[in-house]
C-alpha cells in the first residue's frame, strides 16, 4: 500500500499523486470511479472504516452514490461531523491510471495515514472485483509542498485541467490542436471525476472537498474559471513550476 515515511507539515498544503503500478488502469468503468470517490471520502477518517464485501457491491455503490451526491445536506454534514479527518481535500482529479489530490494536513502524519488507507482500501476492492493479486498502486505516492498563494494559484488549474489529455493527447507539450478552447473548457466542466464541478457551482461530490480556501485564494468561482480558461488558451510558461506538477 502507498506510504511515505517522511513527515508532512501540519496545516501544510501538498500536491499528491497516486499512480497505478506499471501504468495500468485503476478505473475501468463508472463503478470503479464511484468507488474511488467513495474511498477518498470514507477513508479520510482516523477511526476504523468497514466497507461492504464485493458480493454486496451493487448495494455498496448505490449507497456510496446516495451518500455522496444525492443525500440531503443535513445528512451529509452529520456524517462529515462524525469523521476524525486526517486531511482537508482541497481538490482532486481522477485519471484512468492515476489520481491527483491537493491536500491540507490537519492531523499529525495525516497525509501518510490517509494515503495508506486509500491505497490499501481501494487496492483490496480492485483486486477482489477483478480477481487479481498483487499491488495495484506504486509502493510510494509522490508529493510536493505548495509554498504560498502564488504556487497554489498555479497548481490548482494544473490539477483541474488534467482531463484535457483524454481528448487532446500531448496537449501539455504541443497545445490544443484538435478542439477549440471552448470545447475543451466545456469538456472540463462536464467531467464528473474531479472537484471542478463543485467549485463552479455544479453539485457533484460536494461532501468530499473543502473548497472555501481554494475559492478565496483563486478569486471565487469567476477567478477559478478565468484561471482554467487562461491555462487552456494561453498555456503559460510554467517551467519555473515544474517541480509542482509531478508530471504524468
Amino acid at each position: 500500500m502507498p506510504y511515505r515515511k517522511e513527515g508532512f507539515k501540519d496545516n501544510g498544503i501538498y500536491h499528491v499523486i497516486l499512480r497505478a503500478l506499471d501504468n495500468n488502469l485503476i478505473f475501468k468503468d463508472v463503478n470503479d470511479y464511484y468507488r474511488g470517490i467513495f474511498s477518498i471520502y470514507e477513508f479520510n477518517n482516523a477511526n476504523p472504516v468497514t466497507i461492504q464485501a464485493r458480493r454486496k457491491s451493487r448495494i455498496a455503490f448505490k449507497n456510496a452514490q446516495q451518500k455522496l451526491d444525492r443525500a440531503p445536506t443535513s445528512i451529509r454534514l452529520l456524517q462529515d461531523d462524525k469523521r476524525d479527518k486526517f486531511v482537508e481535500v482541497l481538490a482532486f482529479c481522477f485519471m484512468p491510471n492515476h489520481i491527483h489530490l491537493l491536500l491540507k494536513q490537519i492531523k499529525e502524519n495525516g497525509i501518510s495515514k490517509f494515503m495508506q488507507k486509500v491505497g490499501g482500501g481501494y487496492g483490496r476492492y480492485f483486486n477482489d472485483r477483478y480477481k487479481r493479486k498483487g499491488h495495484v498502486f506504486q509502493d510510494t505516492f509522490k508529493s510536493v509542498y505548495v509554498k504560498g498563494d502564488r504556487q497554489f494559484m498555479v497548481v490548482v488549474p494544473y490539477i483541474l485541467t488534467n482531463p484535457t489529455a483524454l481528448i487532446e493527447p500531448g496537449w501539455k507539450e504541443f497545445g490544443i490542436r484538435n478542439h477549440s478552447a471552448e470545447e475543451v473548457i466545456k469538456f472540463l466542466e462536464d467531467y464528473k471525476w474531479s472537484s471542478y464541478q463543485d467549485c463552479i457551482g455544479i453539485k457533484n461530490f460536494d461532501s468530499v472537498t473543502q473548497r472555501n480556501f481554494l475559492l478565496e485564494t483563486m478569486g471565487g468561482e469567476v477567478g477559478l474559471r478565468n484561471a482554467i480558461d487562461d491555462w487552456i488558451q494561453h498555456k503559460k510558461d510554467i517551467t519555473q513550476y515544474n517541480d509542482l506538477f509531478l508530471e504524468d
